[in-house]
Formats: C-alpha cells, structure tokens, sequence
C-alpha cells in the first residue's frame, strides 16, 4: 500500500498537555504501515478481543485486495489473461464500485488500472528500477491503463476485464479499512473514537472532557518530519496525499510515486500535499490522490467546482503556500 503524506499522527507533537481521560487505545501492523485505534473505554468493550476483531477484519481486507499478497482475489485477477471474469467478495466489490464512480468524478485522474505505470516506476511490489524507463516500455505499460476494460455485475458479483488490466487499489484500500474499523467500532456503540492506518484516519465524537481529537498535516519537507497544520476534528475522516515520501532520485531528478494517467509518468509540479476531509475515509483516499495528479490550479479549480473540503500545501520560491477550498474553509469555522 502507498505511503500518504499526513503526519502519521505524531500524536505526541499536538497532544494537549492534559493525557486524555479514559481512553483504550490500541496500536498494530496492516498494509505496510501501522494502525493506531483510541476509543473512550467502556465496560462492554475489551481492548484485547477487540483488536482480535480489527486484526481479522484487516487480514480479510489484505486477502481480498492487496497486490503484494500472490493469493490475494486481486492478484488472482491481475495475474489472469484477458477476457477473464471473477466472483469477489462484497467489500472487494464494494471498493471496485467506488473506484469506477471516483474515476467520473475526477474526470479520469482517479484510476486503479495505473497498476502497470505504477510498477514500472518502481512504486509496486517489484523492485526498484536500477534505470530509468525507455518511451518504448512507457508507451506499452500506458497502453494497459483504461478503466474501461473493467465491468462489474450487479446481479452476479464479478469483475470482468475485457482487455489486459493490472488493478492497484492502493489509494482507496487503506481509507477503505479505515472505515470499516469504524463501523465494527460503532457496531460496540462505541460514539467517541479515532481511527488511523498509515495516516489515514476517521473520527468521532471527541476523547473525554470535551477536548476535540486533534491531527496533524505534516510540513511537505523531504529533510525532516515536523507539524504544518493542526486541525480540531470531530465525526469526519481525513486523508492526505504527498509527492515527499515515497520517491526515488536518479540522475539528479526526484521521482514521485503519484503516478499521472495521462502521461504515464510522476508527477512533477508544485503540489506538495493534499489533504481531503469528507465523510467517507474511502472517498477522501482517491480524491487526496487524484488531486495530487491534477496540480494545483486543477485541483483548486476542482475542489471549489464540486464543493470538496480541500486544504492544499503548495511550493515556491517564498516557501511553502497554503489553500484551503471554499467548503474546507466553512468546514474550520464551525
């Protein structure tokens, strides 16, 4: 799974200086990354059997979507030829349905059959390139990206691929999770949590005594790991995107792992961070990425045509610049 730019909590830099009253929390492994859970403790919630329930849920979510597991139903459907259909699960379905939804939306810039690009690059489960990559294989991996070869049924429950298609799930799987630990969380009637995988997070409800949970965007600095912004956060989730992290350098030029759909290449442009507030951890995921793709003025442009709560890092030569969409900017005065 990728590696997003949100400031893995650091919960240490913007905790109150107060500890929080009451609360369970509990820390793990999935995807990659880490996971960190805090909920206000209830007598019929046991941490122990509960992260039981989370880790499982996790490890279900791995089988069914995750290229870097060769058994997994998507590296089943990857590795197959084309024509080819397969019956997959509900919650591979559900996140497939989203994807192909997103990718409207976006106008395209949100694509899961990036896959080959994405590998080429060295930003997949294979290796990391030792040379850069000719036109040649540029123009035969970007030949595979088109979402359109992709069908979902309805009434059976496959996914089809009428062409050569490699799917990278990896910028919606992981909000995905997010939200679906949030709602084993609210199946306990659990009203006051956080939930985090890999930066990724939703939360509800605040963590004792009234105070407000509390996150922060992380500074797009390639050199070190320090606060931009903290924001005060109640039932909403939150994601970000970044070109800092996961990169390589060759030749004296920064690779980002952001693949662009169009071009079949990084991203390159003064975008640092996008970071997205939305109901649904799943939705903020893609469209934190699909907006890192498009740059910023697409992206502004974007976030203030669709009403998306959008807050935008961007380079220059003061520094860095922020952005906060129209509907993020009335989403902080409340």
């Amino acid at each position: 799974m990728k590696f997003l730019a949100v400031l893995v909590l650091l919960l240490q830099l913007v905790a109150c200086s107060e500890a929080p009253i009451n609360l369970d929390k509990i820390h793990g492994y999935t995807m990659g990354t880490s996971y960190s859970i805090q909920w206000q403790q209830s007598s019929d919630v046991d941490p122990v059997s509960t992260q039981q329930e989370i880790d499982d849920l996790l490890k279900d979510i791995n089988r069914q979507m995750s290229t870097y597991q060769s058994d997994s139903e998507l590296s089943v459907f990857n590795s197959a030829e084309a024509p080819f259909k397969q019956k997959i699960s509900p919650e591979f379905y559900e996140v497939m349905a989203l994807s192909l939804e997103l990718n409207r939306f976006t106008n395209g810039y949100f694509d899961v059959t990036v896959g080959p690009v994405v590998n080429l690059w060295g930003f997949g489960p294979d290796k990391m390139p030792t040379k850069l990559p000719s036109e040649a294989e540029k123009q035969v991996a970007q030949s595979k990206i088109g979402i359109d070869a992709i069908l979902l049924s309805t009434t059976t429950q496959e996914m089809e691929k009428q062409a050569q298609r490699y799917v990278d799930l990896s910028a919606i799987a992981k909000g995905y999770a997010v939200d679906k630990v949030a709602e084993l969380l609210e199946s306990k009637q659990l009203a006051h949590y956080l939930v985090e995988i890999g930066g990724e997070m939703r939360v509800k409800g605040d963590k004792g005594a009234g105070k407000s949970w509390r996150v922060a965007v992380e500074k797009p600095d390639e050199a070190q790991r320090s606060v931009q912004k903290v924001f005060e956060i109640t039932d909403a989730a939150m994601a970000t995107s970044g070109d800092y992290r996961n990169f390589f350098e060759m030749d004296g030029q920064h690779y980002s792992h952001t693949i662009d759909p169009f071009t079949a290449m990084p991203v390159k442009h003064t975008l640092a961070s996008v970071t997205i507030i939305d109901d649904r951890c799943a939705r903020a995921d893609a469209l934190a990425t699909a907006m890192l793709v498009m740059g910023a003025e697409k992206a502004k442009a974007f976030a203030e045509e669709k009403d998306i709560k959008a807050y935008l890092i961007e380079r220059s030569a003061e520094g860095f610049k922020e952005y906060s969409s129209p509907a993020f900017a009335r989403w902080q005065a409340k």
